[in-house]
């Protein structure tokens, strides 16, 4: 089991900056890539952006440039650096994590969600 809790969402204005964090707990070593989602009302979950265990990088075309996603496995906590923040990025943003193990031929696999951090951004 995972145990993921995120913190430092709020309000801001347009333009304004936050940074999200996502502390996991648990069986930490087995995680593999981390993900931010977001979800605004009557809209579809989408996919902020993600980073492997090794570090690499994807997100979505609406973010780059202004969202950096990193972790630090030392901490075993994921962070979401948000700049230049638009109203259309309000939501709800929420940590997941993909968890493997088992042989490498024969690899399990669970995935585990946070229950989330408002982000509203005012013009």
């Amino acid at each position: 089991q995972v145990q993921l809790v995120e913190s430092g969402g709020g309000l801001v204005q347009v333009g304004g900056s936050l940074r999200l964090s996502c502390a996991a707990s648990g069986r930490t070593r087995n995680i593999a890539t981390m993900s931010w989602y977001r979800q605004a009302p009557g809209k579809q979950r989408e996919l902020v952006a993600s980073i492997s265990s090794s570090g690499t990088t994807d997100s979505a075309d609406s973010v780059k440039g202004r969202f950096t996603i990193y972790r630090d496995n030392a901490k075993n906590t994921l962070y979401l650096q948000m700049n230049s923040l638009k109203p259309e990025d309000t939501a709800v943003y929420l940590c997941h994590a993909v968890v493997q193990w088992g042989p490498v031929e024969r690899q399990y696999e669970a995935t585990y969600w946070g229950q989330g951090t408002q982000v509203t951004v005012s013009s």
